[in-house]
């Protein structure tokens, strides 16, 4: 068996996509999931440049060094769990990297930034204002269940990051949010 990490492989469409291309070069997967692909055995020479061309077309890169691929790893996690809408108030980056990738967070920071152009927190505050965005668009929850949901201390803070990364107030998006919510898989360091 044969493990590549996808970079930009962040969304459920994006799965179907590389599952799509994976299935239309005869390349048997055993699991497709977000950032990763576990293939049924490695692949010759040929057929790996093939995939390359296929996935490049689609806005995916297989990853080759670790760092990229942990770092690619790191993103899908914290995307995955924004998604959830169950951050606890007490979530911690720092605690969350040494718990589930067992590194020091200052090394993950640096290679992150690195790697990504924007700092690891930074990214997390987007994923989590572009899920604020899906909420207010579709008008699940209320601000304060927002902010329960996604571990902010008080509606206040959320308010002020929101207002920061956007440059309107939560309100104001909701009521002139037409068209302003990307998808995930569009987010980047501005």
């Amino acid at each position: 068996m044969m493990t590549l990490y996808i970079k930009n492989m962040v969304c459920h469409r994006c799965v179907l996509s590389v599952a799509q291309v994976l299935k239309k070069n005869g390349i048997p997967a055993e699991l497709v999931t977000m950032g990763e692909v576990k293939l049924v055995h490695a692949l010759d020479p040929e057929q790996e440049k093939t995939l390359r061309i296929n996935l490049e077309a689609l806005g995916f890169e297989i990853l080759d060094d670790q760092q990229s691929q942990l770092i690619e790893k790191i993103k899908t996690s914290l995307i995955e769990n924004v998604q959830t809408g169950d951050l606890p108030e007490d979530f911690s980056l720092v605690q969350f990297i040494s718990a589930t990738f067992h590194r020091d967070y200052s090394a993950v920071s640096k290679l992150f930034s690195t790697v990504e152009g924007i700092t690891l927190e930074h990214f997390f505050i987007l994923q989590k204002t572009e899920k604020v965005k899906e909420w207010l668009v579709y008008n699940e929850l209320t601000l304060s269940e927002i902010s329960f949901r996604l571990g902010y201390s008080s509606v206040a803070y959320l308010s002020s990051q929101f207002k920061k990364v956007t440059g309107m107030t939560p309100s104001a998006f909701k009521s002139n949010h037409a068209g302003l919510r990307k998808p995930l898989d569009h987010v980047h360091n501005h």
